[in-house]
């Protein structure tokens, strides 16, 4: 019962964009296509569980034993940036036209909040391997779930007649507003 309720919560109830306010720079910024999103969900959800398992590890038996917590924020930076160096070069190999449309901000990943705030969330929560992962999971399936609904609503809004003062980025942060406000709704749920 406890990870329904890590999952749940996770995903609807402390969506880590909607409710929580990390990683809005991609979720802004890639949220253009459904393609570009869906791809984008896959990346971040690959590195955020990795960040997460090897942080927890690092955090566990490196940093504790040590007594040296408070390099906690610097290795966790280390190792995000290490994993989006990994999964650049995976892509660039794989799907190169995936890696051309995330663009830059497949390097900007190294500084997704989203990320590194699961990591220390985590961490914080007192969260053992398991749980932490599935928690690294649901957020990143929170994120994914954020990103692709709005990038739809976003293609929608390209087919209708916006004025012309809210095309764009206007109208994207209106949409924007009115998710978080629907994901208010699931509170009550956990």
């Amino acid at each position: 019962m406890e990870y329904i309720f890590i999952i749940i919560g996770a995903i609807f109830v402390n969506n880590i964009v909607l409710a929580q306010f990390l990683g809005i720079c991609p979720y802004m910024g890639v949220s253009a296509k459904v393609s570009t999103s869906v791809g984008m969900s896959g990346a971040v959800m690959f590195v955020m569980t990795l960040a997460t398992i090897v942080t927890y590890l690092i955090y566990n038996f490196i940093l504790i034993p040590l007594d040296i917590t408070f390099l906690q924020t610097i290795s966790y930076i280390l190792v995000i940036a290490s994993l989006v160096q990994m999964v650049e070069i995976i892509l660039k190999k794989v799907s190169p036209a995936l890696y051309q449309a995330l663009g830059i901000f497949l390097p900007l990943m190294t500084t997704n909040c989203a990320i590194l705030g699961v990591a220390i969330l985590a961490v914080q929560n007192e969260y053992h391997l398991l749980q932490g992962v599935v928690f690294a999971i649901s957020h990143a399936i929170g994120f994914g779930l954020a990103i692709i609904l709005f990038a739809g609503i976003r293609e929608q809004l390209d087919l209708v007649d916006v004025p012309k003062g809210m095309r764009g980025a206007p109208a994207a942060l209106v949409v924007a507003g009115i998710m978080a406000l629907a994901f208010m709704g699931f509170a009550g749920l956990v």
